[in-house]
């Protein structure tokens, strides 16, 4: 009876250990390394959360269409110890987003460096 408790126990234990990492993806899954690319535009929101920081960046396409995309960086402490604070981006900034599109072709980039206005660069590195 105390065998069938404890490899419950510990089968449960194994179950809730697992679901966090399930919940994560890898970068190589969700985006293309071998497509670097660069966007412009104006950020309109900022997210800071856990476990990525998320930006949004309207950008004007060659007709004029404005597409907001988000970008997806490391999360808040990495990001903190490469010089990001809360106020870093804000909704009105004109940027410069390097990066990596998502294979699924939606409007999602990793943004691994961020030019500001004033010609500041403030990496993100890998955000997986």
């Amino acid at each position: 009876m105390f065998n069938r408790f404890l490899v419950s126990i510990l089968g449960f234990a194994f179950l809730i250990s697992v679901v966090p990492a399930l919940a994560h993806h890898s970068f190589a899954a969700e985006y293309d390394e071998s497509k670097p690319m660069t966007l412009e535009g104006v950020v309109t929101r900022v997210d800071w959360e856990n476990p990525h920081v998320h930006f949004y960046v309207d950008v004007a396409g060659a007709d004029g269409t404005i597409v907001n995309w988000i970008c997806e960086t490391g999360g808040p402490t990495r990001l903190a110890r490469r010089g990001w604070t809360h106020d870093s981006l804000k909704p009105g900034d004109r940027v410069i987003v390097h990066g990596f599109p998502a294979k699924d072709a939606s409007h999602a980039v990793d943004g691994r460096q961020v030019t500001l206005a004033d010609g500041r660069k403030i990496g993100s590195g890998p955000s997986h």
